[in-house]
């Protein structure tokens, strides 16, 4: 599944932006978490968040409106695996048992990343809300990037070229199950009801992350325990949808 970087994205961003580098690091905390990439992410969301400036501090205050623009950009950046590239990396393993492990890897991955804005956290308080804005983006992108490859798996690739289907996997992550029959990007625009509920639930999931922060869940484990949980909910909620529909219940098809 090769999502290239052509039009369709409805914000369009520069080289080196936000989505970009956020995108990169979805690819690399989410298929090969090691030590040294962990220690490195801890450090990127540090220097993520710095870099955020101003446009981190009107996400948190402007209703999930920056936020909904950002994960709009990102998402046809995200690197996804198709079925092809999962089953040669993941040899021996039918459909259910390949689904319980991207479930898996994908809560190990926000675990990751709940550890690494914990971390992150000794920085002075005021930096705090762009942190959570930055961790929201990691962890929104982590589960699309699961979206789109449980429907890899079960054989219910969304329709369109490669931006279109991305745009519908993060339809299908607001509404916490597979992709409808219609492309999700024809309803993305702003006012619409898909935009609105997409939006409620992106400011939904910073919130979680700003109460992992606070006096009473301080820290790294708290982050990384939360994330982790909620990352499974929302792939077994998908992968049960996808389940239900799809050709595939126990082998390939040949």
């Amino acid at each position: 599944m090769d999502n290239s970087r052509g039009p369709g994205s409805e914000v369009e961003k520069p080289p080196g932006a936000l989505p970009d580098q956020i995108a990169e690091l979805v690819g690399e905390v989410a298929e090969a978490p090691s030590p040294s990439r962990r220690r490195r992410l801890t450090a990127e969301f540090s220097r993520l968040a710095g870099r955020s400036g101003r446009a981190g501090w009107r996400g948190v205050t402007s209703g999930g409106r920056w936020l909904t623009a950002e994960v709009l950009a990102m998402a046809p950046r995200l690197p996804v695996r198709d079925q092809q590239r999962l089953r040669a990396q993941f040899p021996g393993l039918g459909p259910e048992e390949l689904a319980d492990a991207l479930i898996h890897g994908a809560g190990r991955a926000a675990a990751v990343v709940g550890a690494a804005t914990g971390a992150a956290m000794v920085l002075p308080l005021p930096s705090a809300p762009v942190e959570v804005a930055v961790e929201t983006l990691a962890l929104v992108g982590i589960e699309i990037k699961l979206v789109a490859e449980l429907h890899e798996v079960y054989g219910m690739r969304a329709p369109g070229a490669a931006p279109e289907r991305m745009l519908a996997y993060v339809a299908a992550w607001a509404h916490r199950r597979g992709v409808a029959l219609a492309p999700a990007g024809v309803v993305l625009v702003a006012g619409s009801p898909l935009r609105r509920r997409l939006q409620r639930r992106l400011v939904a999931r910073a919130g979680r992350s700003a109460i992992s922060l606070g006096p009473l869940l301080t820290g790294a484990v708290a982050g990384a325990a939360l994330n982790r949980t909620e990352t499974r909910h929302l792939g077994s909620d998908v992968r049960e949808d996808l389940r239900r529909r799809s050709p595939q219940r126990r082998d390939w098809a040949c």
